[in-house]
């Protein structure tokens, strides 16, 4: 599975993503975006930039690091995709965020094709995809799994098998749930905080010798909503909102009720009216604080 792996996307967490697979797998690995500035970047790490069409005619692995469940549907199942051009053998491996409902499509659709298709969403920061850190969970069949963990490992200090075709997504889909919750919960502690005159670094430095110590308070809290700092070039409000309508999506087809994510919902929706769609997710905050002052 290593002489050759393609690599569709590579964005925000695609490049450093991609980059570890050339400089760890052994392989020649062919990389394809719409923008051309990665891909220059990737050049000095041995990546080939190379069409859509050139990695689906000449790589038995690809990897897929795509922005959403539309993106992955139009490049796999689109007018000239890869379903349409894939060869007897093929293995996809989609790393993006996308729903549970389209990954099982996908599994049986390659599948049909006599391909392996498994669905692989990453966990973490862009600094633990660049350290090779990831945490992936991968929905697929047993053998699938066991032919392209070796691959995942030069991504990610976890790779968990979650179950058949869905699951993964599944798993990360409410993981990110899980997370913008928290989120909500720090932003909600730091404004009440402040509005009690309470230094809010006190707080969130008190909170991690605690029992409400986290990931998210340690990253999410002290790193962003502390400082005010929610830059373009990470995770955004709307992609955020993305992998939240997901979740919600797979409660409601349940009949599960899912109130905090609804209203996790309702503060990232008033942080795009409030002009923060593209600054990274804690910004969630300013929509607590403008509620604050109404």
């Amino acid at each position: 599975m290593t002489d050759m792996i393609g690599f569709i996307g590579v964005g925000t967490m695609g490049e450093p993503m991609c980059r570890n697979l050339a400089r760890k797998s052994g392989a020649t690995v062919l990389a394809a975006d719409r923008n051309p500035e990665p891909l220059q970047r990737l050049a000095a790490d041995g990546v080939k930039t190379a069409s859509m069409d050139e990695i689906v005619a000449s790589c038995r692995t690809i990897f897929l690091s795509l922005p959403g469940g539309r993106e992955v549907e139009q490049v796999c199942l689109g007018e000239g995709g890869i379903l349409s051009k894939v060869q007897m053998g093929w293995t996809i491996i989609d790393t993006s965020t996308a729903p549970v409902a389209l990954a099982r499509r996908l599994y049986a659709e390659f599948e049909g094709k006599a391909c392996a298709f498994a669905d692989a969403p990453i966990a973490r920061t862009r600094q633990a995809a660049i350290d090779g850190t990831l945490s992936i969970m991968v929905g697929g069949t047993a053998d699938t799994f066991a032919r392209i963990e070796p691959l995942l490992r030069h991504l990610a200090s976890e790779v968990t098998h979650c179950g058949d075709a869905g699951a993964g997504q599944a798993v990360k889909i409410l993981n990110n749930m899980i997370l913008f919750q928290t989120v909500v919960a720090l932003g909600e502690a730091l404004s009440i905080a402040r509005a009690n005159g309470i230094d809010g670094k006190i707080l969130y430095e008190t909170l991690t010798k605690g029992s409400a110590d986290s990931f998210a308070l340690r990253n999410h809290g002290m790193k962003a909503m502390l400082p005010g700092v929610f830059p373009e070039r990470a995770f955004s409000t709307d992609y955020a909102l993305k992998d939240l309508s997901y979740a919600i999506q797979m409660a409601e087809d349940k009949g599960v009720p899912a109130l905090g994510a609804d209203v996790a919902r309702e503060l990232m929706e008033r942080a795009k009216e409030l002009g923060f769609s593209k600054e990274y997710w804690p910004v969630l905050i300013k929509a607590i604080e403008d509620g604050t002052r109404k």
